[in-house]
């Protein structure tokens, strides 16, 4: 017996989704202020980085149904946070950071895979350059690498370190030339700014609002995949547990050192919106079609209480 489809499930498979959230998201970047501000760069990474959303799941078929979910996900998460639009470094490592998951994921199961390690990697180093406490996940990458993706080897851990030195070395080569290389001590000097854990009087509300929210959502996908991942092939499972580490990972990074959650943020939103969309596109059942209704009406109404928010600031 065919069970009726009900509305999360028309949405999650319907080829117009994608295109009306990719309208709602220009319509939203707009209404904050994409033309007054001059901000085209940053919504370009935005764009770019829902494209690479996109191909990471086509690639691997993070969904075994046909969705848009993944990027669609990812496009409704990102404008509930649009007080981040403005951020540049922020928006640029966000591209870096999906750009280096979707090399990695190639790498599964393979040792010898240098290369596409080295590229990687290469991505983790110029993410870096626009924040420096990506640095901070690269022992938290490697140990995925090894448990999850198995692919950690000496030759790609090598690789994995050269290639998130390579843009420190043409840094310095330049900073050499301008005989100034105090641009390269201050970089890596912010690592040193560490404030007191869980001081949440760094962070405003809507900040505490969006990064609770997401986490939610990230806690529901998570209990849903471990329900159902028997499902889906080993390896989908493996690069999921891939995405639940690092979302809990960042959660914790929140919890410890909350001046950095912009960037956390965008880092949830990355490792979320799979598993929200894995929820959304292969559940049926009249409770889920309620959370989806709930989280829907929350996302939006999030979504309208910081864009008047950052109307307010800017």
């Amino acid at each position: 017996m065919v069970r009726k489809k009900r509305l999360q499930n028309k949405v999650s498979e319907s080829k117009l989704t994608l295109p009306i959230i990719s309208l709602y998201a220009i319509g939203i970047w707009v209404l904050c202020g994409l033309i007054q501000k001059g901000w085209w760069i940053q919504f370009g990474s935005f764009f770019l980085s829902a494209f690479l959303m996109l191909l990471l799941n086509n690639t691997n078929a993070l969904i075994r149904i046909y969705s848009r979910m993944v990027s669609s996900s990812f496009l409704v998460l990102s404008c509930a946070a649009c007080f981040l639009f403005p951020f540049l470094s922020e928006s640029l490592c966000q591209v870096f950071i999906i750009a280096s998951y979707l090399v990695l994921f190639f790498t599964y199961q393979d040792k010898t895979s240098t290369g596409l390690t080295y590229y990687s990697f290469l991505c983790i180093g110029l993410a870096s350059l626009c924040y420096v406490h990506i640095l901070c996940y690269l022992p938290v990458l490697w140990l995925l690498m090894l448990i999850k993706l198995q692919t950690l080897s000496w030759r790609t851990f090598l690789a994995s370190l050269m290639g998130t030195v390579t843009p420190y070395w043409f840094i310095v080569s330049w900073l050499i030339y301008k005989t100034d290389l105090t641009p390269l001590f201050e970089h890596f000097n912010q690592l040193t700014d560490i404030h007191r854990p869980f001081d949440f009087s760094l962070v405003n509300t809507g900040q505490i609002a969006t990064i609770s929210f997401i986490t939610i959502i990230a806690i529901i996908g998570t209990i849903n995949f471990w329900h159902t991942s028997y499902l889906d092939k080993f390896r989908i499972r493996q690069l999921y547990g891939f995405f639940i580490w690092m979302d809990l990972l960042s959660f914790l990074y929140f919890c410890l050192q909350p001046q950095h959650a912009n960037m956390l943020i965008y880092l949830m939103i990355i490792n979320t919106a799979p598993l929200v969309a894995h929820f959304l596109a292969l559940t049926q059942k009249r409770m889920t079609n309620i959370i989806f209704y709930l989280i829907t009406i929350i996302v939006f109404t999030l979504t309208a209480y910081n864009l008047w928010m950052s109307s307010s600031l800017f």
